[in-house]
């Protein structure tokens, strides 16, 4: 079966070129989704094939992602939150939004939520449930290691050819097939000036981050959110990893929402919008057409 077709713009976002990718009719309901790290929007596309509905799907590259406009200099997370809100106040400024978002993508459309509850109508994490903080983690080591990593010119793994990235892709994800890993591959890289292939993903984003994580700060903000919340957690991914052996943390991070419902995506990973996105699709528009 054809993949939906895509089509992309570019518009000034707070003074940088943003790529937006958009599926189905301008007509239908809207629905934003937000890639993670390391990723860009084009992830989204099996999800897109597997809806029954007709919504239009506006998926941005955050900046130093994809076909959005890169720093090649370190970035400042913060500045995503305000880029969120110009989006929201672009294509949705009328009505508060549907927003979808997947690890990184969720972080910031989470905490958001909170500090903005009156612009989200209906938030789905995919596979997110906060950071664990390192036990060792304080703000001396995380801004000494910063100032280190600064010192040094972050790399991307280079592959000689598309094909040799979707073997790659394979390798590191044995839940995805021949086809999407080929999809993948070519969707999220992106071709340096010597022909060799990357992942469209600006390389500072490797630095980590100079002030140390703190799940508390993250509880407080998403205890303000108002919008219904779906979470859908993969059986095999990051927040069992994280917390599946601390039962406490992970309930309290739970009641952290007041309106949360709780739904597991089998056989998956960290990246269920590839190993699942039947079954993404069919808990997204349950709830959105339900809430």
């Amino acid at each position: 079966m054809p993949h939906i077709q895509s089509r992309t713009e570019t518009i000034n976002v707070r003074g940088f070129n943003y790529c937006i990718r958009h599926w189905g009719s301008p007509n239908a309901p809207k629905l934003f989704f937000l890639h993670g790290r390391m990723d860009s929007s084009a992830t989204f596309q099996f999800v897109v094939d597997a809806f029954k509905k007709s919504w239009h799907v506006i998926a941005p590259d955050w900046r130093g992602y994809g076909a959005s406009e890169w720093l090649s200099r370190h970035y400042w997370f913060h500045e995503y939150y305000a880029d969120l809100d110009c989006l929201l106040q672009r294509y949705s400024a009328d009505k508060p939004a549907r927003v979808v978002g997947h690890s990184m993508g969720a972080n910031i459309a989470s905490m958001y939520a909170g500090v903005r509850p009156e612009r989200i109508s209906q938030l789905v994490t995919l596979d997110f449930l906060g950071l664990k903080p390192e036990k060792d983690a304080d703000a001396h080591a995380a801004m000494s290691g910063w100032l280190k990593a600064l010192q040094e010119q972050p790399q991307m793994r280079v592959y000689p050819d598309h094909e040799a990235l979707a073997r790659r892709l394979l390798l590191a994800n044995p839940r995805l097939d021949g086809k999407k890993a080929t999809f993948l591959s070519r969707a999220t890289s992106r071709i340096r000036p010597d022909g060799k292939i990357e992942m469209a993903c600006d390389p500072w984003h490797k630095v980590p981050s100079p002030t140390p994580y703190r799940a508390e700060d993250a509880k407080a903000i998403w205890r303000k959110i108002e919008a219904p919340v779906l979470m859908l957690i993969a059986d095999q991914g990051y927040v069992h990893q994280r917390f599946g052996s601390d039962p406490d943390e992970y309930r309290s991070r739970i009641e952290s929402f007041s309106n949360v419902q709780v739904a597991t995506i089998s056989e998956s990973g960290h990246n269920v919008q590839h190993d699942q996105p039947e079954q993404i699709a069919s808990a997204l528009e349950e709830f959105l057409v339900r809430n």
